[in-house]
């Protein structure tokens, strides 16, 4: 089950009562009895359901209850006697993630999915069932915040996991709102679960969806997933920076004080506006000590000035700098200029009387509730609209920002998990976003032609901006004007800088290996791994390194929309397998990656999806005993080995200096190219490689296997699923 046991004695509950929209702890409480109590309705609404709806009508007075009491009560029955590791019934984990959606004011479509989230992973309810129930909309996010079953995907579980909600995110960025409340009650309830087990959930969550969280600008969510994160990975900061945070809360704060003046000077200017004392979180606390070395009192919050209109902000900026003494320095202006997570705000600093630096934040109340929100707050952005002629079956998205368009890109040609999963946590890191306009320069020297603003990440280079603007037909790039100056491709970008790209008549030109330190998106360095692995087959769309020749899905299998809903994201068939189920997708399993001409069987799994595996890899008696439909398949061309593959070798050898090198010497002159390589920490002087490489041809894997056992110190060389098997003999 997707939900953890409850914790009351999480090290970061002191934390989440500072400064920020929380979960009120009575409401928790008060839904948690009321789930003891059973779905009896009262005037139509169950028991466990009147907080929610309180805080929910709070929100959308209009909002039709009667649909989440129906969802709660399809709940309540289908996890009934399903129990939290704390013994409190499964039901108040729907509960408690509705009631996060509900307090950051989620529409009502939203709610009734994530009571729904997970009766179709968890129970057995279908999503058919969900889709008659409730309509294709609902469907569509309980769908998409499904999780893939780990006995069908194997290890790519989680990864085709996140691809799978990525996917359905960009056609609905609501399906990662309810992912983000989901895992931000399940890190609250973390404590009962093994130490090495909340570090591994801590550090997906720090290195996934805190990020995903931030893009999307659910800053209330993000802060408080980043405090609980910190008190888990790091234990010993965490204990210095709450004890700093309470020592000074028992000293007068200054920025109490600072507010009042600032109130008084706003309303003898005839300036409506709220002023708050905002407090920090305990990460940004930690991170204020690390830049700053010592921290004063007003460095444990910020001021908070909200005005009706945007013209009031600046009329706050210009009283605040009249008034009192600003730091230049620390001007910004993202209302002008809004983050590409939607967030809007100017930002200032005045001194105090005192000396007192205070950091001041001046909004309206909409930008307030955006910057606190980000998505959520702008409710169903699919809504039709007064007039709106938008054709059948299509929805204009507002909220699907360039990052997010990048990253569907590059997810779709990268097939193979482990490069999909890296390149993820890559993307996700970089946290920043600059805009660059962008101008084609023909080769004929004539003036620049078309343009348009492209967004990339900060640091990104001349190289990013090409494979961003152009594809794959940016390897025929030879050099940028940038700002109008002659420049070469590894420059690096920043915000504003206008850009030229200068491209070869030749189209048979192409990027050389240096492209790849220059590239930072994973767009641009997948574009040029696959360039430089050799060239595709003629008509199959481009393959990520390590992958052979693939196919598009079938086009019913492509579409977006409600009507899609239960159609799962699944990485692209090879052409090499035929399967004996008309219309599946195929796919080759990763926790054995079979090649020809191994002996195969495919099972049929969730989504219309067969997977490949080899007749050996224990996956196969697991799927068998839990009554998995086996299918027929067989290699096209009676598996004779002709075509490129990917393999993943096991290499037990004894350790020594140079033993990596030479590995890597032997795999590259057979012709194989390595696409992942992990190596595990030597035990009684052994020490085991892992490599999963590209094969241009699959017949020359023996000659592979053989070059690399002959390198000194190297005892075996295995496929993946036979060292499993020889493991789980080890004594």
């Amino acid at each position: 089950m997707s939900a953890e046991a409850t914790n009351p004695g999480n090290p970061g509950a002191a934390g989440r009562k500072r400064g920020r929209r929380r979960l009120e702890l009575r409401g928790l409480r008060r839904i948690g009895r009321a789930a003891l109590l059973g779905p009896a309705p009262r005037d139509g609404l169950p028991h466990a359901m009147e907080h929610v709806a309180k805080v929910h009508r709070g929100h959308h007075p209009d909002a039709d209850l009667d649909i989440l009491a129906r969802a709660y009560l399809l709940a309540e029955s289908s996890h009934r006697g399903q129990l939290r590791k704390s013994g409190e019934p499964y039901i108040t984990h729907p509960l408690a993630v509705t009631l996060i959606l509900a307090e950051l004011g989620a529409e009502t479509t939203t709610l009734t999915a994530s009571l729904l989230h997970d009766t179709v992973e968890d129970t057995e309810v279908t999503l058919d069932q969900v889709r008659e129930l409730f309509g294709a909309e609902v469907c569509y996010l309980v769908d998409g915040v499904t999780k893939l079953e780990k006995v069908d995907y194997g290890a790519a579980a989680e990864p085709e996991t996140f691809r799978k909600m990525l996917v359905a995110t960009g056609n609905d960025v609501r399906v990662m709102s309810i992912k983000l409340a989901d895992r931000l009650h399940n890190m609250r309830t973390l404590g009962v679960m093994r130490p090495e087990k909340q570090a591994r959930i801590a550090k997906v969550t720090r290195d996934v969806l805190i990020p995903l969280a931030e893009r999307l600008g659910v800053q209330a969510l993000k802060a408080e997933l980043e405090d609980l994160v910190f008190a888990i990975l790091h234990p010993e900061e965490y204990a210095t920076t709450r004890a700093l945070v309470m020592e000074y809360t028992a000293r007068p704060d200054p920025l109490t004080a600072l507010a009042r003046r600032v109130r008084t000077v706003l309303d003898e200017a005839g300036i409506d506006a709220e002023v708050l004392v905002r407090p920090r979180h305990f990460v940004s606390v930690h991170r204020v000590r690390l830049a700053r070395r010592e921290l004063t009192g007003a460095d444990l919050g910020r001021l908070l000035v909200l005005v009706a209109e945007d013209a009031d902000c600046y009329a706050v900026l210009g009283e605040l700098h009249t008034c009192f003494t600003p730091v230049v320095s620390e001007f910004k202006d993202f209302i002008a200029a809004p983050k590409f997570n939607l967030y809007q705000s100017l930002h200032t600093a005045v001194t105090g009387p005192s000396g007192e630096i205070a950091e001041t934040l001046i909004r309206t109340h909409q930008m307030h509730r955006v910057a606190e929100a980000g998505v959520i707050a702008l409710g169903n952005p699919y809504a039709p609209t007064d007039g709106a002629d938008a054709p059948e079956g299509e929805r204009a998205d507002p909220t699907r920002p360039g990052w997010l368009s990048r990253l569907l890109e590059w997810q779709r040609t990268t097939p193979d998990p482990d490069t999909f999963w890296t390149s993820l946590r890559d993307d996700l890191a970089q946290d920043r976003e600059i805009t660059v306009f962008c101008a084609d320069a023909p080769s004929d020297g004539s003036p620049p032609v078309g343009g348009g603003a492209i967004g990339l990440p900060a640091g990104a280079s001349c190289v990013d901006a090409a494979y961003e603007r152009h594809g794959e037909v940016a390897h025929c790039c030879i050099g940028a004007r940038v700002n109008g100056r002659l420049a070469t491709l590894s420059t690096v970008l920043h915000d504003g800088d206008s850009l030229q790209l200068l491209m070869a008549p030749d189209s048979a030109a192409g990027p050389s290996p240096e492209w790849l330190d220059h590239a930072r998106t994973p767009a641009a360095r997948l574009a040029i791994a696959r360039w430089l692995a050799g060239p595709q087959e003629p008509g199959a769309r481009p393959a990520s390194a390590g992958e052979g020749p693939v196919t598009e899905p079938p086009a019913d299998r492509r579409a977006a929309g409600h009507d899609r809903c239960g159609a799962d994201p699944v990485a692209p068939a090879s052409v090499l397998v035929v399967a004996d189920l008309p219309g599946a997708a195929v796919r080759l399993a990763g926790c054995c990656t079979p090649v020809p001409p191994d002996t195969v069987t495919g099972f049929a799994v969730r989504g219309g999806t067969v997977t490949v595996h080899r007749a050996l890899c224990p996956a196969v008696a697991r799927m068998a005993a839990t009554g998995r439909q086996q299918v027929g398949v067989r290699w096209r061309g009676a598996g004779q080995g002709g075509h490129g593959c990917r393999v993943t070798l096991l290499a037990e050898a004894f350790s020594r200096p140079h033993l990596l090198a030479d590995l890597t010497e032997a795999i590259a002159s057979q012709g194989a190219a390595v696409v992942s390589a992990a190596v595990e920490p030597p035990h009684e002087q052994r020490v085991r490689h892992t490599y999963t490489l590209h094969l241009p041809n699959a017949a020359g894997l023996p000659s592979l296997m053989r070059a690399m056992r002959q390198v000194p110190g190297v005892f075996d060389v295995l496929r993946a699923g036979r060292a499993r098997q020889a493991a789980a003999l080890r004594p």
